[in-house]
């Protein structure tokens, strides 16, 4: 089959978001007494959505998040990236060189997604093919395939025609679950060592560190597909 479509993760792919989210997180946390650098966040959480990260470091630790937690952490984040987050280098030049539909898949929400895009002047070029997890189906959210699944039925794709660019572990089992053929990406900020490892290990067929090396690997999938 050929190749038909491209799924881009958002945070850490397009944008360089997930450092700045990692260290609000960072300070946050040691705020209400849980010590954990950006770096073991990002390995940890990278992906994930507040509420599962709240799960987790209940489940893990004890931790208890007030109740408020969520909303000042929304807000402080937000602030942050309408400021500060920027497009990882060579976006745009590797958008230009894939001549394939493409859209977005992330567990961020539309509203913080049309906020990183619009700054970094990506949003005019994935819209309205831009999708939230929670805000599509029956709202699970990756390490859950849905989103990916829903990308491919939006463009009447099958996930084995469909290259899937990620950073996240869950992420990558998200793309995987879906059936899709999954590259990794470890060119964000918040990349930490043994990240390709893990991505690798998650099930990425291979893994780029530049985002201009990602059109010669979606050529080389599709050259596979006819050999």
């Amino acid at each position: 089959m050929p190749l038909s479509l491209v799924l881009f993760d958002c945070d850490g792919v397009l944008v360089d978001s997930e450092i700045i989210s990692a260290k609000v997180d960072s300070k946050m946390l040691k705020e209400v007494g849980y010590d954990i650098s950006p770096t073991e966040i990002a390995e940890r959480f990278a992906g994930l959505t507040q509420d599962r990260i709240a799960e987790l470091l209940q489940e893990e630790a004890g931790i208890r998040l007030p109740e408020d937690y969520n909303a000042r952490q929304k807000t402080a984040l937000d602030e942050r990236l309408a400021a500060e987050v920027e497009a990882i280098a060579g976006v745009h030049e590797m958008l230009d060189r894939i001549d394939l539909p493409r859209a977005i898949c992330s567990n961020s929400s539309t509203e913080r997604l049309k906020l990183m895009l619009e700054r970094v002047k990506l949003w005019d070029r994935f819209r309205p093919y831009v999708f939230a997890a929670r805000e599509v189906g029956v709202g699970k959210t990756k390490p859950a395939p849905d989103v990916y699944l829903h990308g491919c039925r939006e463009f009447d794709a099958a996930p084995g025609q469909t290259v899937v660019l990620e950073d996240s572990v869950h992420g990558v089992a998200a793309g995987v679950a879906a059936g899709c053929r999954v590259v990794g990406f470890v060119g964000g900020a918040h990349s930490y060592p043994g990240h390709a490892d893990a991505l690798s290990d998650a099930g990425a067929e291979t893994v780029i560190r530049r985002l201009s090396e990602f059109p010669a690997v979606v050529e080389a999938f599709a050259e596979w597909e006819r050999a």
